[in-house]
């Protein structure tokens, strides 16, 4: 896809120096570009690059001097990160305007789909589903009976969203997620083997929630496991059964969240995070990296460890922990010189 400077320009709203027709179809770091690509510099630690690039086109602020001749055409703008980022969703929305039915698919003859859609081949698109606009499913993809998809969705490539799912407008399901799968239900008979308890809630997504790629959101067993709105969900995450994410929180990969927990709004909650089932974490707390929750937490809380306690009380503990050879090696020398001392006092 190319594009010149001049209708990048006018994207950003932009002034060009140099050639407005010099062409760019690729992206890259300043230190790392090469002749057809556009890049940006924002940070003065790089500054230097901007003499030796080779980039075709650079992105920067207005307020940018140099004191050099540059190779590369420049763009300038109020602020060079924004404007770069800018051109990312810019660049993005357009490479994935796809718009169609490709084949071969199936498509209950129930369902209802909306305008502008794209969906890809070997896709499944169950009894009663309805999908509104402008949605995008990507190719093999399972849409299960009863789901409902809002407007501007993106479900990509090899996405599960098991039956009576019902997902809000503007949200995006990375590759690989399943949503809706049985919750771990199970209870062992009078012999000790373990039969599965029938799983008949779903899951609720709500509105601007985005999902990692190789998630998995289990179904409820009674009611609904509910990812509120604005959830930011990382990669690799489990989600299970009738658990509850508040709105704007977001989670890091390779967290592990039990059966019925309430997770509040506007939390953060590091990666490799264990949290056990059936207690509530209040609005705003904070979970740092590898942490293992096992108590409810109030508002506001910002804990580490395993068991997690208070961050400020782990990072004074973890002072005395990384120091404890040396306490013991002392105490052993003080326990040594005491014995000797009440000898001799005999």
């Amino acid at each position: 896809m190319n594009f010149t400077a001049k209708q990048i320009a006018d994207i950003l709203q932009g002034d060009v120096e140099g050639n407005s027709e010099e062409i760019v179809y690729k992206l890259a770091k300043i230190e790392e570009a090469e002749k057809g690509s556009l890049t940006f510099l924002s940070n003065p630690k790089y500054s230097p690059f901007v003499y030796t690039t080779l980039a075709s086109v650079i992105i920067v602020s207005k307020d940018f001097k140099f004191d050099k001749e540059l190779n590369s055409t420049l763009i300038r703008v109020e602020d060079a990160y924004n404007a770069f980022g800018t051109l990312l969703e810019y660049y993005n929305k357009v490479k994935n305007n796809k718009i169609g039915r490709e084949q071969p698919l199936f498509i209950s003859d129930s369902a209802k789909i909306g305008n502008e859609e794209y969906i890809g081949a070997f896709t499944y698109i169950g009894d009663n589903v309805r999908v509104g606009n402008n949605v995008k499913i990507y190719p093999n993809s399972y849409i299960g009976d009863n789901v409902t998809i809002g407007d501007n969705c993106v479900i990509f490539s090899g996405v599960k969203i098991y039956s009576e799912t019902s997902i809000g407008i503007n949200c995006k399901i990375h590759s690989g997620s399943v949503v809706g799968s049985d919750g771990f239900g199970f209870a062992p008979d009078k012999d000790g083997v373990y039969k599965a308890l029938p799983q008949i809630g779903n899951v609720i997504i709500e509105d601007n929630v985005d999902i990692g790629a190789n998630c998995t959101i289990d179904r409820a067993t009674l009611g609904s496991t509910i990812i509120r709105k604005g959830v930011k969900l990382d990669n690799q995450i489990q989600i299970a059964h009738n658990v509850e994410v508040g709105k704007n929180t977001v989670i890091a990969s390779q967290t592990g969240v039990a059966g019925s927990t309430k997770i509040g709004e506007s939390c953060l909650i590091g990666g490799q995070v264990g949290i056990v089932g059936h207690i509530t974490i209040g609005d705003k707390v904070r979970v740092q990296a590898q942490s293992g929750i096992g108590r409810s937490l109030k508002d506001n809380e910002i804990v580490q460890g395993s068991p997690a306690f208070n961050y400020s009380d782990f990072n004074k503990s973890y002072v005395h922990f990384k120091n404890l050879p040396k306490t013991i090696s002392t105490l052993h020398k003080l326990e040594k010189e005491y014995k000797t001392q009440s000898k001799k006092n005999e």
